[in-house]
């Protein structure tokens, strides 16, 4: 047997799966790329966002998206609270909103250049895309909660390429990285 089969977990009768350490899934998901938006909605006390990697597209028909947000997140009180929001959906060029997004104890917004929509929700300028939602449902899972939106209104850049993370760094897709 391989060294490379044997990290894999095989579905084979008889055999009762192992348990996975968080550490161990943790490592899968690290090396899963994922698109990089910004979540935005109106707070109590002024705008409210951060950087989310777990943006997900539900279903068409409806228009619904999904993401989460970690429990021990400074965002947290805020999206219990709200009833809209904006997904931002990052260019290739906004890594560094990425990381201003992500980080804690400061003003997300300190020197960003956003605009609020007419109804109030702050939108990122220069991204890839935005949409902008109804928030349907909020679930419990695991350490986060998982928040399920409707989306009433959207637009995006078809000139600007997509920042995707992957493994604790940030990449640029475009017709460069095209297989097919």
């Amino acid at each position: 047997m391989s060294a490379a089969s044997e990290s894999y977990a095989l579905d084979l009768p008889g055999v009762a799966p192992a348990e996975i350490s968080a550490e161990r899934f943790k490592t899968v998901f690290r090396n899963h790329p994922a698109g990089v938006a910004v979540i935005t909605l109106r707070g109590p006390d002024g705008p409210v966002g951060f950087t989310a990697t777990s943006v997900f597209s539900i279903s068409a028909e409806p228009p619904l998206l999904g993401f989460s947000v970690a429990g021990t997140s400074s965002s947290l009180p805020a999206v219990r609270a709200a009833s809209s929001l904006a997904v931002n959906f990052l260019a290739a060029d906004q890594a560094h909103l990425a990381t201003q997004f992500a980080r804690k104890n400061v003003d997300r917004f300190a020197g960003v250049d956003w605009l609020p929509l007419p109804s109030g929700e702050p939108v990122l300028r220069g991204g890839a895309a935005w949409v902008r939602g109804h928030i349907e449902q909020r679930t419990p899972a695991g350490e986060s909660l998982l928040v399920v939106v409707r989306a009433v209104l959207a637009d995006h850049d078809a000139g600007q390429d997509p920042l995707v993370y992957v493994d604790h760094a940030y990449h640029q897709l475009g017709e460069h990285s095209r297989l097919l």
